[in-house]
Parts: C-alpha cells; sequence; structure tokens
C-alpha cells in the first residue's frame, strides 16, 4: 500500500531502544536546500491539522492507504536524505539487481534505484504521485522503470520476481505487518532481499530537521527488534542491521529457506 504525496505531512517517534547487535554506520548531514516537491508516501493519513482539513483530504485518500505515511511538506524531506544512493548502499543494493520500490511515492529513492539496478518496479497507492515519479525519472534520462499503482499486500500480482525490495519510511504504518512480510517473500526470487528503512522509536520532538520536529507519531515508531520480529514472522530471515543518521536505522533481511 502505498500513498498520496498531496496531503500535509505527520511526522512523529518514540524512545529510542538501540539495537546492540553488528551495525554499519551512513552519516547523512541534512543540509540547507531549496524546497521541492513533497517526496515519500505510501498508505498514509494526516493526523497533524485540523479535524475539518483532515477530513477533507481524508475523503481523497486511496483505500488501503497506511497510517502515519502521508506525504511530507516540501523542503525537509530533502535535508533529511540528502545522499538516497548512499542510504541504499548501505542496504546492500548492487548493480544488476531487479528492484521493486514498495511505496515509492514520488521517486526520490527510486531514480537512485534506477541508476543502479537493471530495472525497477516502482509501487505506490497513489497514481498522481507515480506520475510525479515518471516525470522525475524521465527528466533524467532514466527509462528502466515500471510505474505500477496499487496496494503493497498485493505485490506479488503487480510484479515479476524480484531480487531486491525496497520499502523506506513506510513499514511503521503497515496494520498487518506479518502479512506484508509474507507478500514481499512471494515477490521475491529464492535468493532475494527485503530492505526496510525505518525511523528510529524516538519521540519526533528528538527528531528535528530544519528546526521543527519531524517524522512519524511516536506511537506508531518501531524498534529494529520490532520490525525484525514482525518481518521474521512472516518468512524472512534476518541478515543485518545499519545506522543511517540521523534518525533510521535499515535492516535487510532474504527468503529463508521454505
Amino acid at each position: 500500500m502505498c500513498s498520496p504525496g498531496k496531503h500535509l505531512s505527520t511526522d512523529v517517534p518514540h524512545s529510542q531502544r538501540q539495537w546492540s547487535g553488528p551495525k554499519a554506520d551512513i552519516c547523512a548531514t541534512p543540509p540547507k536546500i531549496t524546497p521541492l516537491l513533497p517526496q515519500k508516501s505510501c498508505n498514509r493519513v494526516l493526523d497533524t491539522v485540523p479535524l475539518r482539513t483532515r477530513e477533507r483530504f481524508m475523503a481523497d485518500l486511496p483505500a488501503g492507504f497506511f497510517q502515519g505515511t502521508e506525504m511530507p511538506t516540501a523542503g525537509w524531506w530533502e535535508a533529511l536524505w540528502p545522499d538516497p544512493a548512499g542510504v541504499l548502499a548501505a542496504v546492500s543494493l548492487r548493480p544488476s539487481m531487479g528492484v521493486i520500490d514498495l511505496c515509492s511515492g514520488d521517486g526520490w529513492f527510486t531514480l537512485q534505484i534506477a541508476k543502479v539496478a537493471r530495472h525497477v518496479f516502482a509501487i505506490d497507492i497513489d497514481p498522481t504521485l507515480l506520475e510525479v515519479a515518471r516525470h522525475r525519472l524521465a527528466e533524467n534520462g532514466v527509462t528502466n522503470c515500471t510505474f505500477k499503482a496499487g496496494d503493497a499486500y498485493d505485490i506479488a500480482k503487480l510484479t515479476s520476481p524480484a531480487d531486491f525490495v525496497f520499502m523506506a519510511n513506510a513499514f511503521h504504518g503497515v496494520p498487518d505487518p506479518i502479512r506484508l512480510a509474507q507478500a514481499v517473500k512471494d515477490a521475491l526470487k529464492a535468493d532475494g532481499r527485503f530492505a526496510i528503512v525505518n525511523w528510529h522509536k524516538r519521540s519526533r520532538e528528538e527528531t528535528p530537521i530544519l528546526g521543527e520536529p519531524r517524522g512519524p507519531k511516536t506511537e506508531l515508531r518501531m524498534s529494529p527488534e520490532e520490525t525484525i520480529k514482525s518481518v521474521e514472522e512472516g518468512g524472512l530471515k534476518f541478515i543485518k542491521i545499519v545506522e543511517i543518521r540521523p534518525y533510521h536505522y535499515g535492516v535487510v533481511f532474504t527468503r529463508a529457506a521454505d
């Protein structure tokens, strides 16, 4: 499930529980940049706007919209992710892979994936956002991407088997993470990998960007342990965790032997 990016953003974290296992480290220092289009989306809802305004936006949201993953307001998304290619390298994206960018939004990560991968399927529940992503890639002369509007739980029906599934800033809003992990497993090749980039479980006030608290609602945040447990119960096997500064972690899984 993926969501519209034309809506206002809802940021929020939780108290962080540090992962005690081995981890790599990628540092992204947010620079000051000119606001661009809003970036990410996947099954999102509004939670920081007045009720009447929220009800108006909610009437436009596609069915299956993930809670707490609405589109950020323009500007801070680019500041948070100045080096999307570095994030992708940290979670083990490799050249010549067939990739699915799940909940791809307007293509902020999709573009960088496509520059490395053999082919990309960009899946989002919002066709309007997919058009923005399509334009972004076309402007950069990238043609190896297929755009699919649909529900994340239907990932295997929307694509061909993939070497790698990437999902950033949306897993915390999935109402049934075990079901989603099972769906991703069905969409992967036998040795395929699933990478999740998630906000650390810290309060929203602890994750400022451009001087304002950002991220999903605190109560939606997931610790690395919670993410790993959910995905492993869906049939995938944990491989590694990486620290993605300033406020995220990445977890990589592979298909477990059937």
